[in-house]
């Protein structure tokens, strides 16, 4: 039977603990003080960082990694709530558009500054600069390894 050696464990359980308990701490927070999921925030700040506030449903499962019924299940919650709203796309009625209401911005702009502060606290804080670098470097090689394309990328106006 083929195994880790003894450093690749050690990283490796680093590694996967760090896969377990982010997401669930990044969760807890965003349920607890704006009533979404990461993954719906996710789906939400895409959008609000989007052209027109606006993308296909297509793209969006992309950039979040997302099957379509997921991203959709997630969608009709958001549009419950009136934050998100979709449409056929008036340039192709096979896809469908997502589009972030006038609701949907308060509702990011009032989520951020709770989630920003929790991924400064959890993620950033602890490491030295050079170890945020080599953070970026370390997690673009593995994505990279993961799938060729190059996901989701903040657009000039991710400032929110």
């Amino acid at each position: 039977m083929s195994r880790l050696n003894d450093d690749d464990l050690e990283t490796w359980s680093a590694l996967a603990t760090l896969l377990e308990w982010l997401p669930a701490a990044l969760d807890a927070q965003l349920q607890r003080d704006a009533d979404l999921t990461h993954f719906e925030y996710g789906v939400m700040f895409a959008l609000a960082t989007a052209d027109d506030r606006t993308l296909r449903m297509s793209t969006l499962a992309g950039y979040s990694n997302s099957s379509l019924s997921r991203l959709s299940r997630a969608v009709t919650r958001l549009e419950a709530k009136d934050w998100v709203r979709r449409a056929p796309d008036p340039t192709d009625g096979r896809y469908t558009l997502a589009t972030l209401t006038g609701a949907g911005v308060r509702k990011v702009d009032q989520a951020a500054p709770g989630h920003v502060d929790t991924v400064n606290q959890l993620v950033f804080a602890p490491l030295t600069q050079a170890q945020h670098r080599q953070l970026h470097d370390i997690s673009r090689r593995i994505t990279t390894a993961i799938r060729a394309d190059d996901g989701w990328r903040p657009s000039s106006n991710h400032g929110r």
